[in-house]
């Protein structure tokens, strides 16, 4: 449509100053005529567009001249540059007009707000598919996200103190952060960890602290690309051992925070009893353990092989504890 056409020349004028009508052209699929009939129209509408014809001529809009299209402001424009995983548009057959939307918008902000929006683009990025399709999952635990977005940011190293799920004291990480991805509404910081990537759940995260020392990025990686690789290996992992299990209701919430990367399926909950029916995948029997700190609030219905691995824990630390007081304590 000739609208949507004048307006993109007048973005991309704002954008680039003198643009060679041929160039215009091929940018907008039309011919060099349409182009020069089009700046006719633009400056009788008020517009103080001109052309200069010759060898380093070309179609420029009268110094100083710009009009803020959008309205937007900085934070606004920064809202709308948060990058959609790759696929979440392609699906409605939008990938293209989602690039030209952007490019447009790019165009039309105020020269100030653009280096924020670009940076939002690269550093965060929403990704609304689940972990694995058809599992429930528990809604998300508030986090303070504030310290990693000034990492993220500032380009600067991150000082984490982190609980892994199931473990009972939190470990201490220097990263160099990528960025913050949101997975299906669970936020996580996507970061570099003595040069490997790495996945932390920010509502696992007990500190924070933003250092001095100027983040160390792999040359040329950007955060859609580490995000892909974590992805594929968390996705792709096999699962050697499938793990039946009833969850006590009242523990179940906490039970989908610290083991929902484990579900395999649906869970079967009727609304009443006191236990809801889960479908669990593991790698091997020796990871199930980390159910154990559960105690009897989740019970393994099948394979018999991880009960048996559960049963031999349990009696290691029974034994441990029953022999009475340790050796020097009164």
């Amino acid at each position: 449509m000739k609208s949507d056409r004048l307006l993109s020349i007048l973005l991309l004028l704002q954008t680039r100053g003198r643009v060679p009508a041929h160039e215009l052209a091929e940018r907008l699929e039309v011919s060099v005529r349409t182009i020069y009939r089009d700046v006719e129209a633009l400056s009788a509408s008020g517009v103080p567009v001109y052309a200069e014809r010759g060898r380093h001529g070309g179609i420029e809009l009268l110094a100083g001249f710009r009009t803020d299209v959008t309205g937007l402001t900085a934070d606004e424009s920064r809202a709308l540059f948060i990058l959609a995983a790759q696929g979440a548009h392609a699906a409605l057959g939008l990938d293209d007009a989602l690039g030209s939307a952007l490019r447009k918008v790019m165009a039309a902000l105020p020269e100030p707000h653009r280096p924020a929006a670009e940076l939002m683009s690269r550093r965060v990025l929403v990704d609304s598919a689940r972990w694995m399709p058809g599992a429930r999952e528990a809604a998300p635990a508030a986090v303070d996200l504030d310290a990693l977005q000034d990492a993220v940011f500032s380009d600067r190293r991150l000082r984490l103190s982190y609980r892994h799920g199931g473990d009972a004291a939190p470990s201490t990480y220097t990263v160099d952060p990528y960025g913050l991805v949101s997975k299906a509404g669970v936020w996580y910081l996507v970061a570099d960890r003595r040069g490997a990537p790495q996945l932390f759940r920010a509502d696992r995260v007990r500190s924070a602290t933003v250092t001095d020392t100027p983040v160390k990025r792999r040359a040329g990686v950007e955060l859609a690309d580490v995000w892909g690789v974590l992805k594929r290996q968390v996705e792709d992992r096999p699962v050697g051992i499938e793990v039946t299990a009833r969850v006590a209701r009242r523990r179940f919430q906490l039970f989908l925070r610290l083991q929902g990367q484990h579900l395999a399926g649906p869970f079967e909950d009727d609304g009443e009893s006191e236990r809801i029916t889960v479908r669990l995948g593991f790698g091997v029997v020796g990871e199930t353990r980390t159910l154990l700190p559960f105690g009897a609030d989740v019970e393994v219905l099948s394979p018999p092989e991880v009960r048996a691995e559960l049963a031999r824990a349990a009696a290691s630390v029974t034994e441990l504890y029953g022999a009475g007081p340790a050796a020097g304590t009164g």
